[in-house]
């Protein structure tokens, strides 16, 4: 028989995953990674290559197509993987020997796709390894210079270390790491705000094009930021989409003292978790007055917190989060739930089963995207009604990493088609007169998106198409970059998605 494979079973696990996402992208599947075989440490580094090569797509795959002869999408799959994955772990992840990943690489894909593919994966990886600067020789501290804080000095370093055997003039330690990027063609951003230096001017000179392949965003995302932000702001959002975002709950609700595994968040009414999954697992089993909730997430429900409605209804209820904190908003409100999509359907029924104010009702047939077929019964009944409509989610890039390879200026248009018909559906259902505001029954419409095209483009067409009145329009901005922390040292506590909110009247 075949002789056994000599790879770890962590890397066997991830290897096999990224082959199975090579050939979805970019629709990556999102079931997750099945480790339940695995050892605890096993199962740690299995999901580590797995996260690190999806957050890091596009910068590995820059990196290991300047090193093929053939093109990207010809190669077989299983060498991609293996290619991707060993990148991965060499140049981004610390502490794994490069020995080892070479040989669990080749060995890997020697059983695989044959002995062929493991010499032209060892080749690929072995040039990869020499690209990482590593025991820079010590000397005297120089200050790292970024284009913001000095530009004409930046430009003139930039100029020097052009030629591809420039010795970096930043220091960095013995594992090629340094403080902090700066922007530079030979070094890759980190998510805790270090940075990667390479003994080579490798990434491109273009400013957009280095920005888009060492943040792993698309170049068309990075340029349609550019129409909406200015060059600072655009830059600490693609890093803050390289984030890995921290664990927060809604803490605004609750009724009895809160654990010592929660922190005070910079926004008033969250906590940053600090403790285990399996502890967070208990204590939402125990507690129903808080729950893990973004305040990007939390933005469209706190803008009209002060409201008093009788009936509200959460159109695009999701999994329930938002529909949560109504119920805990509203306390002498009935509110109705529902959302399209079947699965999301089922978990929120299963949430608020037996609730006594809360109904999750069947989405309407023949409804398409929108939701007209509510209007047969609730026209005219409902006091707030909240969408929260399906978009690019480009505020939340750093929890939902697929969305970037998604984006495209095509899908956003038709998201934003999507999301006037739903306001269009939405409107029936207001009750008129008297209502939670002075005006009448209102509208909170909320994107994960910093799109104007899906958020005040929307509140101006609703405005001039069917007369609704903008009020309480805000816009909040992905916080919390690499790096950051509160003043007492948590990394995490003064990280925000973004997200847009406006109530609709």
């Amino acid at each position: 028989g075949r002789p056994p494979l000599r790879v770890g079973p962590a890397r066997q696990v991830a290897y096999r995953v990224v082959a199975h996402q090579i050939k979805r992208f970019p629709d990556l599947d999102l079931c997750g990674v099945d480790t339940s075989r695995l050892e605890p440490r096993d199962a740690a580094l299995a999901h580590a290559i797995c996260d690190t090569v999806l957050r890091r797509w596009i910068t590995l795959q820059y990196i290991v197509e300047n090193y093929l002869e053939n093109e990207w999408k010809m190669i077989d799959p299983r060498v991609r993987a293996a290619l991707m994955c060993g990148a991965a772990q060499i140049l981004l992840m610390d502490r794994l020997p490069s020995h080892a990943v070479v040989a669990d690489s080749v060995e890997w894909v020697k059983a695989q796709a044959g002995p062929r593919a493991g010499g032209m994966v060892n080749a690929i990886l072995r040039r990869i390894d020499e690209l990482v600067w590593r025991n820079s020789t010590p000397g005297q501290e120089v200050e790292a210079i970024t284009p913001e804080e000095n530009p004409e000095e930046f430009a003139a370093a930039m100029k020097a270390s052009f030629r591809r055997d420039a010795t970096p003039p930043l220091p960095s330690d013995d594992h090629g790491h340094r403080e902090r990027w700066t922007d530079r063609r030979d070094e890759l951003p980190l998510p805790d705000g270090r940075a990667v230096a390479l003994n080579a001017q490798a990434l491109p000179k273009d400013p957009d094009e280095r920005l888009s392949i060492a943040t792993s965003h698309p170049l068309e995302l990075i340029r349609a930021w550019n129409k909406s932000f200015d060059r600072r702001e655009v830059r600490r959002l693609a890093l803050h989409g390289m984030c890995l975002p921290a664990t927060i709950l809604n803490t605004a609700h609750a009724t009895g003292p809160l654990p010592p595994s929660l922190v005070p968040h910079a926004a008033p009414g969250h906590h940053l978790w600090t403790g285990t999954h399996e502890e967070l697992a208990d204590l939402m089993c125990t507690r129903t007055d808080i729950w893990v909730q973004d305040p990007a997430s939390s933005l469209a429900v706190q803008s009209v917190a002060d409201l008093k409605p009788k009936v509200v209804f959460d159109m695009c209820a999701g999994l329930g989060t938002k529909t949560r904190q109504l119920a805990a908003a509203f306390p002498d409100a009935t509110i109705y739930a529902s959302d399209k999509d079947n699965g999301r359907f089922e978990k929120l029924k299963a949430l608020f089963a037996g609730h006594p104010r809360v109904k999750v009702l069947d989405w309407p047939h023949g409804g398409g995207e929108g939701a007209a077929g509510f209007t047969l019964e609730h026209a005219g009944t409902v006091d707030l009604v909240l969408l929260d409509v399906p978009c690019s989610n480009t505020g939340v890039l750093a929890r939902r990493v697929e969305a970037r390879y998604r984006f495209n200026t095509k899908r956003t248009e038709e998201l934003a088609a999507i999301q006037r018909q739903i306001i269009a559906d939405a409107i029936p259902l207001l009750r008129r007169g008297a209502g939670a505001m002075a005006g009448g029954s209102v509208i909170a419409y909320s994107t994960c998106s910093l799109d104007p095209m899906e958020n005040e483009e929307q509140a101006k067409w609703a405005a001039r198409w069917h007369a609704m009145e903008i009020a309480r329009e805000r816009r909040r901005m992905p916080e919390g970059g690499p790096g950051e922390s509160d003043a007492e040292g948590h990394p995490g506590a003064t990280y925000s998605d973004g997200s847009y909110a406006v109530v609709l009247s």
